[in-house]
């Protein structure tokens, strides 16, 4: 049974002490509170169903992220980015919450706060990481807790970026690029718009991963975004600008620590050559787009390191003038078979 002492005004404690469980002590406000508190606890006890929630006064937000950091992320081939949006969230009130205390309404204000200075698609990647945090301290750690996110309303996606290489804009950037303190920036930019590589797979090449007498760079699988080992075919332009840049003793292709550090030199680079609103990735539809019309669909997902066909609507953004080109030489080029109109 029970025992529930009057401690004061407004303070009632209400104890249980059971065979086989933890002893459980709570105070309420009001007698009826601590009655109800204590015969829902003893009938879980009887049943076999309790659980005890002591661990989430004891633990905060923050320690799961930390956790979460040093157990699951490592496993990840986005770890490097994730642990930078980890260290965020660790920095930010929450953290210091005990969980037992966190509502979805503290995420949803959350939400509201980061969309303030961030675009939606930065705060689903946020939240995603959250979601990923609280299941496996569910599932795998079998902690008594939720999903705080459950209810939740996520920002929209966002539409898929369209924006390539305009004008002069690609003689501007590899111009601001060689001029940069990092050569193997305009190495990057070029293999980018040659090969669709991502800035993570670029920026932690190695020279034995290059065989120029084949012409083609061979990733393994725990250096693409999808786990699958490709190789990357190298045009001559591509093959020109790897050759151009000397061997560091490291063994590495560029000095970009990883790919914040490119996407930062590459923000710098358009800034000098006063080109707005271009970002690495960009690089990769440029790519897409300017390979789609020479090769079959199955070939550019190959190169592209795409699982499904679909992803070439994704990145194939033909310009108004790539459109009609396409149309007109497809429509010549019957006539061409037949020969000559007669006079």
């Amino acid at each position: 049974m029970a025992s529930i002492t009057n401690r004061g005004p407004f303070q009632y404690q209400a104890q249980i002490r059971k065979k086989g469980y933890p002893s459980k002590t709570e105070t309420f406000e009001t007698l009826e509170q601590a009655q109800k508190w204590a015969a829902a606890v003893e009938a879980e006890m009887t049943l076999g169903t309790f659980i005890d929630r002591s661990v989430l006064d004891r633990m905060t937000f923050g320690d799961l992220l930390e956790r979460y950091a040093r157990e699951e992320t490592p496993k990840k081939r986005g770890a490097e980015t994730e642990l930078v949006r980890i260290s965020a969230l660790q920095n930010h009130v929450l953290a210091a919450r005990p969980l037992s205390k966190l509502r979805k309404v503290d995420f949803a204000s959350y939400r509201d706060e980061r969309l303030k200075t961030c675009c939606g698609e930065t705060v689903r990647r946020e939240l995603v990481i959250i979601s990923a945090v609280f299941r496996t301290a569910r599932e795998l750690w079998e902690l008594p807790t939720g999903n705080p996110l459950e209810g939740v309303k996520w920002p929209p996606k966002g539409q898929h970026r369209e924006r390539r290489v305009e004008g002069d804009e690609e003689v501007r950037l590899l111009e601001a690029a060689s001029k940069s303190h990092t050569p193997s920036l305009r190495l990057c930019v070029i293999l980018a718009i040659e090969t669709g590589m991502r800035s993570r797979e670029m920026v932690h090449l190695r020279w034995e991963q290059i065989d120029l007498a084949r012409h083609v760079i061979r990733l393994g699988k725990g250096e693409t975004k999808n786990g699958d080992a490709r190789t990357v075919p190298l045009s001559e332009r591509a093959e020109a600008a790897i050759r151009e840049l000397p061997q560091q003793s490291s063994g590495r292709i560029t000095t970009f620590y990883d790919s914040r550090g490119l996407r930062a030199a590459f923000a710098r680079a358009c800034k000098r050559a006063g080109v707005t609103g271009l970002r690495p990735h960009d690089l990769r539809h440029e790519a897409a787009s300017q390979l789609a019309p020479k090769v079959e669909t199955a070939t550019l997902a190959k190169v592209l390191g795409w699982r499904t066909l679909q992803m070439a609507m994704r990145y194939y953004n033909p310009t108004d003038e790539e459109l009609v080109a396409a149309v007109r030489q497809s429509s010549i080029q019957p006539a061409a078979a037949e020969g000559p109109i007669p006079g």
